[in-house]
């Protein structure tokens, strides 16, 4: 798929397959497109050129409410929790399910308090979100993710004012969460080391390009220079400190550090993207 804003190209040509039931993380430098992705996926966005498969299902260029149906799929954690300042951590996690379903209060209390005992968030849920910490906001956040127990949940720089010790706490519940739920989680991210500890499946994008798509170990061992400097948070490499100076470099200068990146797509996954010259899979 590749999406532009006029004449400037955010995504070029990516292509690659989500493996269902795991955590699957894109990792990149500051304005390489990572979130600009997540909302073409969510369908907030729409991609030039290219298609984008859930479940197989083509979803670029369908009717809105065949979209409205597919997003039924999904479940998203914004950056702050995207919580309602004016309702309780209860209302706020019971919402989806008020405007989405027809189940009874009674059946939405057992609900609500199943996926606020999960994310660990049962003692807070008559607090307004301005009296909890920012930590319990992106777990009562998750947890209205989960209330419709999507198949796909999506997480946008779920770490994001966070310092490193409640990262680490919610790094741990991110994988207990998937693993009791078996979800496909879908992460966009910078932080290397959260990364590391939650992530099955790791993609880096780079000058609007997807750099790599694989299994965590084997991004962790690679040996090619844009991925091994990113990884190690190092100032030698081709990333410069200058995005201006990185966005200058030359189409072939890009190419030669792209090339034989690229994993060979992943088939029958949930999730899938796909570019203009790929095979839809």
């Amino acid at each position: 798929m590749t999406k532009r804003f006029g004449s400037h190209t955010v995504l070029k040509d990516l292509t690659f397959d989500v493996p269902r039931g795991k955590i699957s993380a894109v990792l990149g430098p500051s304005g390489t497109g990572k979130s600009v992705l997540l909302e073409n996926i969510i369908g907030l966005l729409r991609p030039e050129e290219g298609q984008i498969y859930v479940d197989g299902e083509p979803v670029v260029g369908i009717r809105h409410k065949d979209m409205l149906r597919i997003r039924r799929k999904f479940g998203v954690l914004f950056q702050d929790g995207a919580l309602f300042g004016s309702m309780d951590i209860f209302d706020n996690i019971a919402f989806p399910l008020r405007e989405h379903t027809k189940r009874t209060e009674r059946e939405i209390k057992a609900i609500v308090l199943e996926k606020a005992e999960m994310v660990g968030v049962v003692a807070h849920l008559k607090k307004l979100p301005g009296e909890i910490s920012g930590g319990m906001r992106k777990r009562a956040g998750l947890a209205r993710a989960l209330v419709l127990d999507p198949e796909i949940v999506f997480f946008d720089e779920p770490d994001s004012g966070l310092e490193p010790v409640r990262v680490a706490y919610l790094d741990e519940l991110v994988k207990s969460v998937q693993r009791e739920t078996g979800c496909t989680f879908f992460i966009i991210t910078h932080n290397i080391d959260s990364v590391k500890r939650t992530a099955d499946y790791v993609g880096m994008l780079y000058r609007s390009s997807l750099v790599r798509f694989g299994p965590a170990e084997d991004m962790s061992t690679s040996d090619r220079a844009l991925v091994k400097q990113f990884l190690a948070g190092s100032n030698v490499g081709p990333i410069g400190m200058d995005e201006m100076v990185d966005a200058a470099r030359g189409e072939a200068d890009v190419a030669a550090l792209l090339a034989d990146e690229q994993a060979e797509p992943m088939a029958g996954g949930p999730l899938s993207c796909s570019g203009r010259r790929s095979p839809a899979p």
